[in-house]
């Protein structure tokens, strides 16, 4: 297993060993010790496995008072993913990370609790898979609107316009959600 640094240093890229021959490939997806050797310690506690279709948009999704860390990868197809931190006094606050995650490069993106999460699928089909540290609270669920221009995500380009649900769609800039973001732990 290897780990690929990020500018937002509690973002991780994990590139896990994937031992391959004509018969097909074995890895392993997920070991505790391992990943705490990472810097990964937090107990996951709920696996979420999702599918979406060419074209769709999901995010930037967080859980406020039940912040969920997410270790995340696709095991069929192509997404673009991201990770925002969006922890207020944080000295990465508003900035964000993007990795192409897909069936092929085997990669898996770890989000800490304290980042808003989205993905946009780049392929007909994307099944993505995330484990998480909480449980998810729908009534605890915030979200930060997908294209802010303060943030500039840099999305992939697509033929037509990426969908997304009326939920996504209602979510607010990173700027108007000032009084109800959390606090960086690290702050002075």
């Amino acid at each position: 297993m290897k780990v690929i640094p990020t500018e937002l240093p509690e973002v991780l890229i994990i590139e896990p060993t994937v031992h391959g021959d004509a018969r097909g490939f074995f890895q392993e997806t997920y070991h505790a010790d391992r990943y705490a050797e990472l810097g990964i310690s937090l107990p996951f506690v709920q696996d979420n496995h999702s599918r979406s279709g060419a074209g769709i948009l999901r995010g930037l999704h967080y859980q406020l008072k039940h912040p969920q860390g997410k270790l995340v990868r696709v095991t069929q197809g192509v997404a673009f993913d991201v990770a925002v931190d969006i922890r207020k006094g944080s000295p990465s606050f508003g900035r964000w990370v993007g990795v192409t995650l897909s069936e092929d490069n085997f990669l898996q993106l770890y989000v800490p609790p304290g980042f808003a999460h989205g993905f946009c699928s780049l392929s007909e089909r994307v099944d993505f898979l995330y484990k998480c540290t909480d449980y998810y609270h729908p009534e605890d669920e915030q979200g930060v609107l997908w294209n802010d221009p303060d943030l500039a995500i840099a999305w992939p380009e697509i033929d037509g316009e990426y969908r997304l649900s009326d939920k996504d769609q209602r979510n607010r800039r990173l700027c108007d959600l000032d009084a109800e973001l959390p606090i960086y732990a690290g702050a002075a």
